[in-house]
Order: C-alpha cells, then structure tokens, then sequence
C-alpha cells in the first residue's frame, strides 16, 4: 500500500467512516485541516448518510478528485473532462469489486435503513470488508494524483 492508503486504512480503524478515512487521507493534499476534511466527509459514510447506496469510500476519492482537480463554474469542456475522470475511477473500483453500491458491496437485501451506526469492535472489523474499500479507493486515488504529476 502507498503512503495515503495505509493513512486511510489507519483512519477508517480508528472509527473514521469510509468517506472520512479516504478524504481526511489527503487532507493535507488538498491543503486542508484534518479536522475539517472529516467533518466535509461525515454525510457520506455508509453510502451516503448509511442509506447504502455510493459506498463512502468511492465518494471520498470521488471528493478528493473534485477538490484537485474538478471545475469551478458551469464550463462544459472541463465539466465533460472531470465527469470522464469520476466514470473512469467508478470503473477500475468496479473492476476489483464489483459496484460501487454500498449495499452490493456489503451483500446486504435492501434495509430500511437506520441512522444507528454499528458498534465497531473486533467483530465489525472481521465481519466487515470495508477497509479494502477505503484501501482500493485510496489506492486509486494515489494513482491519479501520480499520474497527474
């Protein structure tokens, strides 16, 4: 794993949320406070608000992506271009794992679902495949900055 991956997989251990672990990663990247990236991230955990649909870590590179690299105003050459870039790191996450949906990812039948987060202990984090998640997600995002520069 590269530098951010282990920083994001170390977060999301810590009781980071899939969202958080990845964008908080590169905090500093994006020359924000940590703390900050956090709280940006907080709505996206669980696919969005734990409703199971974008998995949180897909969102999170998605957000580091906008935040590096994504357009300011209604301009539809670089709106074209970012989209191009946010369906191509849809696809190469698809291709090690399937979707990009939480709740396929989790292989769990379509819930009510309910804002009560699980208990993270030992029993989450074996049960869980979640940090492969936030670690091909951070992964993927390492690349692209790579590539970028």
């Amino acid at each position: 794993m590269g530098r951010y991956a282990d920083k994001a997989c170390e977060l999301f251990v810590n009781d980071a949320n899939c969202a958080q672990a990845v964008f908080a990663a590169f905090a500093d990247k994006m020359g924000l406070d940590r703390v900050y990236a956090l709280k940006l991230a907080s709505s996206f955990g669980g696919g969005m608000g734990r409703l199971r649909e974008v998995c949180g870590a897909v969102s999170g590179m998605f957000m580091v992506a906008g935040a590096l690299y994504g357009y300011d105003y209604n301009d539809d050459e670089k709106k074209k271009e970012h989209y191009a870039l946010i369906q191509k790191l849809a696809a190469k996450f698809t291709a090690e794992h399937g979707t990009i949906i939480c709740r396929d990812l989790l292989k769990i039948a379509s819930e009510v679902p309910s804002p009560i987060p699980t208990k993270r202990d030992a029993e989450f984090y074996k049960a869980r495949p979640c940090v492969r998640f936030v670690e091909t997600a951070a992964r993927l995002t390492e690349e692209l900055i790579e590539d970028k520069e």
